[in-house]
């Protein structure tokens, strides 16, 4: 039971009516078409010249679509959601209003703060703001543990003005923001390490929370960092009230930016309020999920007329092999693609392991591919992907934890070596090509009793077309006496490493004392 109704979750039918009003009849962003940079309304003119520098010089729909909803009429009246394909530009759709908004501000304080599932997501996210932020005087930060967490403290907070001026009252000093950013990129997990540890660093002040990826982010809990966040933004009903020398009560210079009042409306709210944006390329219509975000009269910006979108110019094929033959259709279709730029997924970081190792036992292939998971430790993995994008390497062998808004420039191919389980995940796989207008293929595996479950899951998206793809059988056939010799040194491989970790193991603290226990007990 509990596994269909995860299925239901993540594969729901693609034409039910949502249970939320506000998701019924959503804004299409399709009616909206792209612009020049220099055309979009109330555009500060040094943000022009910030995105040109970019070399972006116009833009898609859905930013055009969050633009008008933010920064014309609607000026964050309403919370924005967003359902748009990967790489259709949701992350400078959201950036671009929140630096504009925030250009005029006088009293440097944390004001946004962006919230995404993974590391690797978060740095390109800071990228894009770090592009934009500083032409008009606002700061960014970022808290995803890339740093020891004494590094990101000193790169966030101010050093206390007590120590440099000590008549300064210290009432005072408590009252003065102590960040050193107006904008900060998190990951969930470091983000609740500043809140519980970091000394001066407040969510007082906060007038944008962006929750990027929000299916996920509200499918997993993160140390419940969402409604700590939302907590720590609700209005305290502390006194900001100070005094002069006469006994004169004057107003804190920051008093307006969060307090309880009924202006435009919001009866017991705090004001102004605090603005959510939230996007994904699959986003849930579960209510008791999107409850927990305290959506304001939400407005949905929506693309296509299904719950799922693939990519416009995306090409999807389909090849069906045998499964103990599926590591040989994998070389000739690389060997196909010329050494083009190729992400490769499997449905496990063992099964990853195990297909890069694999390769590695056939020699003369003419493309240079490497493993990218959570089993290579954090600097491997930084360097591998670098390698990646930079174009060193040609095949990168992955899990789903690159499926995720990583953006590779120049990728053209993705290959499903393993069947995505729901259409979620291969909308998130296919997204890594096929971005920002460009063209790109999609290529999956599978095997005969797979097909018709496949072509299903594929119809509750929109441009779901997949075409059958076939391979040269001669190709194949001449690779299968290395693949003899090849598998029986994976095996040797695979037993070799389980060694090492069974002694690392026994090496272990805990090993030797348990290991001590028995031999006294017996």
């Amino acid at each position: 039971m509990v596994a269909m109704a995860r299925k239901e979750e993540e594969d729901g039918p693609s034409s039910r009516v949502p249970h939320l009003p506000w998701m019924r009849n959503p804004v299409d962003i399709d009616s909206f078409s792209g612009c020049p940079a220099a055309h979009l309304p109330r555009l500060d003119p040094r943000l022009v010249e910030a995105l040109q520098k970019m070399g972006i010089e116009s833009f898609f729909p859905v930013q055009v679509a969050a633009w008008l909803e933010t920064i014309g009429p609607g000026a964050f009246e309403r919370d924005i959601c967003v359902n748009s394909p990967t790489g259709s530009g949701k992350t400078l759709a959201y950036a671009l209003p929140i630096v504009q908004m925030l250009s005029t501000r006088k009293v440097r304080c944390l004001r946004a703060l962006v919230v995404l599932p993974t590391r690797d997501l978060a740095l390109q996210v800071k990228e894009v703001f770090s592009g934009i932020a500083p032409v008009v005087g606002l700061s960014v930060g970022s808290a995803v543990g890339q740093s020891s967490i004494a590094d990101e403290v000193s790169d966030l907070i101010e050093k206390s003005k007590q120590g440099l001026y000590p008549t300064l009252d210290e009432e005072y000093i408590q009252m003065e923001p102590q960040t050193k950013v107006d904008i900060l990129v998190a990951t969930p997990g470091r983000l609740m390490d500043h809140i519980n540890m970091t000394k001066g660093f407040s969510l007082e002040h906060l007038q944008y929370l962006v929750v990027d990826e929000t299916d996920r982010m509200l499918r997993e809990a993160y140390q419940s960092w969402l409604p700590t966040v939302i907590q720590l933004t609700r209005s305290t009903n502390q006194n900001h009230s100070w005094s002069d020398m006469n006994g004169k009560t004057l107003l804190h210079p920051l008093t307006t930016i969060r307090r309880s009042g009924v202006e435009r409306g919001f009866k017991g709210k705090c004001f102004p309020r605090l603005a959510k944006i939230i996007l994904s390329a699959t986003l849930t219509q579960d209510p008791s999920k999107l409850s927990q975000l305290e959506l304001h009269h939400p407005l949905l910006l929506n693309s296509g007329k299904k719950r799922y979108r693939i990519p416009t110019k995306l090409q999807s094929y389909k090849l069906v092999c045998k499964s103990n033959l599926k590591p040989l259709s994998l070389i000739v279709l690389l060997q196909e693609l010329c050494g083009e730029k190729c992400l490769v997924f499997t449905s496990s970081v063992e099964s990853s392991h195990r297909l890069s190792t694999l390769l590695e036992f056939f020699e003369g292939l003419p493309f240079k591919f490497s493993e990218y998971s959570r089993l290579q430790r954090e600097s491997t993995r930084r360097k591998t992907l670098d390698a990646f994008k930079e174009g060193k390497i040609d095949v990168l062998i992955s899990t789903d934890r690159m499926a995720r808004g990583i953006h590779i420039d120049g990728l053209r191919y993705v290959i499903n070596y393993d069947m995505p389980p729901y259409v979620k995940t291969y909308i998130h796989r296919a997204g890594r090509t096929a971005r920002a207008g460009e063209s790109g293929s999609c290529f999956t595996f599978l095997r005969k009793h797979e097909v018709k479950a496949f072509d299903k899951m594929l119809k509750k998206a929109d441009n779901s077309s997949c075409s059958l793809r076939s391979l040269p059988e001669e190709s194949i056939e001449t690779l299968r006496p290395v693949f003899s010799s090849a598998l029986k040194k994976l095996e040797e491989s695979l037993e070799s490493e389980a060694a090492k970790k069974s002694k690392l193991g026994d090496k272990a603290p805990n090993a030797s004392k348990s290991k001590r226990k028995r031999t006294v007990n017996t």
